[in-house]
């Protein structure tokens, strides 16, 4: 494998910090001196193998993960020079590795594992499993697995072809994946049960839009962020568009739209410090050319566009904003195909999956992590969820071949 120049020149200046707060603050605690180190002497492949084992969305994390207030934002380099880019390094290192990491089938002599939704937790959980000798199969609503990953981030920040590494790999290691198939009105949770298979896990995420609930929502100008972000390509959105919303789905609903051809304004309720959007997605935002439009609440939509309240310092009135589509990104609530369709499945009030800190939901041999546990959050702490509800399964699993045994 060759290196990167300036990256190399970027490991030579880590410290290698033996109490490093890089990895101190990686949700999935990567050994980044140690990585950095490899990285140096040139073992890259020993390098992206200790990447994978540690987290097998590596590649993917690389690109998604909220550097700045992780790895990046937490180097000691940081404090009086530039911090060390070390997710640049772990994306030439992981995305090398994945392409070159042959994997053969094992022995599946262990029990039968579904893992309900293939997304950044499903993956995860399906590729450990099946490594460890689990027979696993994906069962996707989907024409492809990937969730969040395929669906919700723009090709621009995440490569398709990373997906499709990570989904042969799975295929290779003999993970099944039935594609187009929505547990609950068809097979239910139950069903799987009855067919024998010994636990299930639930990663369906978060894919209901939350509703601005006023007036106009339901006109035909206005569409949805996490819709939008499916299949871009078959929006005929106007030249100009209004994105509602702050945080990170907004920014890729916005900046998408704009590199479709659009004229793209923001509009938030309040201040550009309050938005929850990390600052490289708000920065890019604005180097693509999106507009912003702050301290400005959404009061109605119409035809022509949208009825605002300017409310700032002493300023309140209405304003009408036009546009041609209104894209909505507040954030998302999980579907309940699955929970209206078994017996024992328990729910907040915000329709999210009761687990305890292991996965475990209140129906036996039923597990769930990732956003349809938590919400929506981040690819990185999807995964290490993930990898301690798979060893809770395991366990779950050899307790019940004891049992058995015993009888």
């Amino acid at each position: 494998m060759s290196q990167n120049t300036f990256l190399l020149e970027e490991a030579n200046r880590c410290l290698l910090c033996k109490n490093p707060r890089c990895s101190k603050h990686c949700p999935v605690n990567t050994s980044i001196p140690e990585v950095i180190a490899l990285y140096k002497q040139g073992e890259l492949k020993k390098a992206g193998e200790i990447l994978f084992e540690n987290n097998p969305l590596s590649a993917i994390c690389a690109l998604v993960c909220e550097h700045e207030k992780q790895c990046e934002g937490n180097c000691i380099r940081g404090i009086k020079s530039v911090p060390i880019p070390f997710y640049k390094m772990e994306e030439e290192i992981s995305l090398k590795y994945l392409e070159e990491l042959q994997f053969e089938k094992g022995a599946e002599d262990k029990e039968r594992i579904a893992v309900i939704g293939g997304g950044p937790a499903g993956m995860t959980i399906a590729l450990l499993l099946q490594r460890r000798g689990y027979k696993v199969t994906i069962f996707e609503s989907r024409n492809q697995i990937g969730g969040v990953l395929r669906y919700g981030i723009p090709e621009y920040r995440l490569p398709k072809r990373i997906i499709d590494l990570l989904e042969k790999h799975l295929l290779d290691l003999g993970v099944k994946i039935r594609p187009n198939i929505l547990i609950g009105p068809v097979l239910s949770l139950d069903k799987l049960f009855e067919d024998g298979y010994a636990a299930a896990f639930i990663g369906t995420g978060v894919w209901n839009p939350r509703t601005l609930g006023i007036k106009g929502e339901s006109f035909g100008n206005v569409h949805f962020a996490i819709d939008y972000l499916k299949s871009p390509q078959f929006y005929s959105l106007g030249e100009n568009v209004a994105v509602i919303g702050a945080g990170n789905v907004a920014m890729d609903a916005a900046r998408t739209a704009k590199r479709n051809g659009a004229k793209v304004t923001i509009i938030y309720r309040k201040g550009m410090e309050n938005m929850t959007a990390s600052k490289k997605e708000i920065t890019e935002a604005k180097e693509d050319g999106v507009e912003f439009l702050l301290y400005h609440a959404p009061l109605e939509i119409t035809d022509d566009g949208i009825l605002l309240k300017h409310q700032e310092e002493e300023i309140s009135e209405e304003v009408f904003f036009p546009a041609d589509s209104i894209i909505v990104a507040i954030s998302q609530n999980p579907r309940a195909n699955i929970v209206s369709n078994t017996t024992e499945l328990k729910t907040n009030h915000a329709g999210l999956l009761l687990t305890d800190e292991k996965g475990n939901t209140t129906k036996e041999g039923t597990f769930a992590s990732g956003d349809v546990v938590t919400g929506a959050r981040t690819v990185v702490e999807a995964v290490h969820q993930a990898k301690i509800v798979a060893t809770e399964i395991e366990e779950y699993c050899a307790k019940k071949r004891l049992q058995k045994c015993m009888k």
